[in-house]
């Protein structure tokens, strides 16, 4: 493979916030704009949810200290990973080592590059979900891996991910060597059963394969869901990282905090890659992870169901439309929209709907290839606005709906 092969096949034309990367073309453009509010549903809106009170004021103090804050160690600054260190282990389950255990990253995609790097060398076959986060099956294919996806079968489950266990055994027994999800899903926003997990944890323990779990959601799962932390059982595979992180949940995103926890070896070796590509998490943004699990007491509480009346709102908007559906979110900000046969495809689609509607929305092909007939939203935005806008989506749709 050539240096442009590969960068090629990590095209970023549609993945979330690109849009203005992509080529001007000729579209089949049917009946006049809409008119509304534009909505970016490609990512949450900071505006629109506010984030953790005292996280500027914090940011701002450590801008205030200077040299101390803006270069730390590699892994972060030892105040800082103490606290992170207790809260993430309160929180998880998992006891956490601040010196061993932990680093704090560029935010938790930061983390995810780090983790996969880490863990696999050019010809090493991974294991992902599919669909799963846009970056996985690009990071396997950067790093020189060899893909191997996992079905998940969401729409056919209730209580549980749906994912295929024994297609995910097929793939260790193959030669697996690693194995990435996020758990709530993203783009689905489902949440892994206990058992599930369990059997994750096991088969990898018996095949001797790691694990990367993204928790980046965990914070926001919604009420009548249980949520467990595999890093918590008391079987666990020898080689495990968790990544997670204050984002869209607490509207942190700007400051780019993620952190990874786990095998000590592991981590070690993320922080010798993390001393080359980017050195540490910012250092001014570390004083904000201060704000993260010490929010004004009810202030999560409110901001999950702030965004389950969101989600029901625009479930609502869909379930008006025939043909069109989404499995309920559990955990997270995201919807993945399942649609009927258009006359244009999936990627046509999403470029009308941006100059019909003024409303981006990603194409599901971003999580998969074979996912060319959804499109994923993040509606962590404006409730009356993301509302409206949906509306707008649906109207278009039924312009360009086959007959």
């Amino acid at each position: 493979m050539t240096i442009h092969e590969k960068f090629r096949r990590l095209g970023i034309d549609n993945a979330p916030g690109q849009e203005s990367l992509q080529k001007a073309q000729t579209l089949d453009l049917r009946g006049e704009q809409l008119a509304g509010a534009p909505v970016d549903f490609s990512h949450g809106d900071v505006d629109a949810h506010l984030p953790t009170p005292g996280s500027f004021a914090l940011y701002a103090a450590g801008v205030e200290e200077g040299g101390a804050q803006a270069y730390t160690p590699y892994r972060g600054r030892n105040t800082v990973l103490a606290y992170v260190a207790e809260k993430l282990s309160a929180f998880s389950g998992a006891a956490i080592d601040p010196e061993k255990n932990l680093i704090l990253t560029p935010g938790t995609q930061g983390a995810l590059f780090l983790a996969m790097g880490a863990n696999m060398v050019p010809g090493d076959k991974v294991a992902i979900v599919e669909p799963d986060y846009f970056a996985n099956r690009k990071m396997v294919e950067f790093f020189g891996g060899e893909l191997i996806g996992v079905p998940m079968r969401y729409g056919e489950t209730r209580g549980a991910s749906g994912i295929d266990l024994q297609a995910l055994e097929q793939a260790f027994a193959d030669g697996a060597k690693l194995f990435l999800f996020s758990n709530p899903n993203n783009p689905v926003g489902c949440v892994y059963s206990h058992e599930e997990i369990a059997i994750i944890a096991a088969m990898a323990r018996r095949y001797g394969a790691s694990l990367i779990v993204d928790e980046l959601y965990a914070r926001q799962v919604y009420p009548g869901f249980d949520y467990t932390h595999l890093c918590a059982l008391t079987e666990i595979p020898d080689n495990l990282v968790t990544i997670i992180g204050p984002s869209k949940t607490e509207s942190l995103s700007g400051y780019r905090l993620g952190a990874a926890f786990g095998s000590a070896e592991i981590i070690q070796r993320m922080e010798k890659l993390q001393a080359i590509v980017s050195l540490r998490c910012s250092g001014y943004s570390q004083s904000v992870f201060k704000t993260w699990f010490s929010e004004p007491e009810g202030w999560l509480e409110q901001r999950v169901l702030d965004h389950l009346a969101i989600r029901d709102a625009i479930l609502a908007v869909l379930e008006r439309t025939p043909g069109v559906s989404a499995r309920p979110t559990e955990g997270g900000s995201y919807l993945f929209v399942t649609i009927p046969e258009l006359d244009v495809d999936i990627h046509q689609f999403v470029r009308i709907v941006r100059e019909l509607a003024g409303v981006i929305i990603t194409p599901g092909t971003e999580f998969g290839p074979q996912f060319t007939h959804q499109f994923r939203i993040n509606f962590s935005q404006d409730k009356d606005k993301a509302v409206a806008a949906m509306e707008r989506v649906m109207a278009v749709l039924e312009r360009y709906r086959r007959q």
